[in-house]
């Protein structure tokens, strides 16, 4: 099987959006593989399904395709490989996105124990599970834990070249986090180290730009440093439009810079910002 042409078929599927044809397509494929006792093909074109079943939400279908390739790897004696633990990551991921953290954390595990046994400390691969595990324990409501897994993350990802973008999306999620502990001054610090980064990058700002603005509007409001929240936060709108435009993304941030206009007593402009959110919701439904 050619699975060059495979994932340039599916490529074109998703980028043409006729979505509705990737699941016969995966399906054919597959039982073509399966003809061929090409287990290569089998085994990615599994991945594939798990990755496609999680985004549509069929989780019933992705378990069932990870549980039938993990099987397989085991049966063909893969299960201490690389592949095998990548297949482990998309199976915890597709967990995590159903609700089942209890399970995604396990296989995460898994992972993590077949790296240590294949891939030298400070490895890239290992910055990837760190942030997935660190957005994972955030939803059990572990956050120290999860402080702690993105700043491995961190950690590993500071120290490759080229890689300033990714640091600066790790330091604004690394930030949410420390505001969820009361870490405000942290969170703060680390959102300025985000900006500088954004605002460095030659080929224009990251859409994560916004985010990490916006969160330097919050670390003020809660500072009540009410004039630096609201730069912040208008900052955050003009990118958030040049980005995605007018979406419910831009609706919160008028509402958040509604509530600093409150705080620093513009009544008309708080006034104007509430009725653009109003409006956008309106549209939007």
């Amino acid at each position: 099987m050619d699975i060059n042409a495979f994932f340039t078929q599916l490529d074109a599927l998703f980028s043409e959006n006729q979505i509705e044809k990737v699941e016969p397509f995966l399906c054919g494929s597959l039982e073509q593989a399966k003809e061929e006792k090409d287990y290569g093909a089998y085994i990615s074109i599994c991945n594939e399904m798990i990755g496609f079943y999680r985004s549509v939400s069929e989780f019933r279908k992705a378990f069932d395709a990870a549980e039938d390739v993990l099987l397989l790897m085991e049966e063909l004696q893969l299960d201490r490989s690389e592949h095998f633990a990548t297949t482990l990551l998309n199976t915890a991921t597709a967990y995590r996105a159903a609700g089942n953290y209890k399970q995604a954390y396990t296989y995460y595990e898994q992972a993590l124990q077949i790296y240590e046994g294949l891939i030298p400390p400070g490895d890239y691969r290992y910055a990837g599970l760190y942030n997935n595990m660190s957005i994972l324990l955030e939803k059990m409501e572990q956050n120290d834990k999860a402080i702690q897994y993105a700043e491995k993350a961190l950690a590993i990802i500071e120290t490759l070249e080229g890689g300033e973008m990714e640091t600066a999306t790790t330091l604004t999620n690394l930030a949410l986090l420390y505001f969820k502990v009361s870490g405000y001054e942290k969170a703060k610090e680390l959102l300025e180290r985000a900006l500088m980064l954004f605002e460095q990058n030659k080929d224009g700002t990251d859409a994560h730009y916004s985010g990490a603005l916006a969160g330097v509007g919050e670390a003020c409001y809660r500072m009540k440093d009410y004039e630096k929240a609201l730069a912040a936060y208008e900052k955050a709108l003009a990118e958030v439009e040049k980005h995605f435009g007018r979406n419910l993304s831009y609706a919160v941030l008028c509402e958040n810079c509604a509530a600093v206009c409150g705080q620093l007593q513009r009544e008309e402009e708080r006034e104007a910002y509430l009725e653009t959110a109003a409006q956008i919701r309106e549209s939007l439904g």
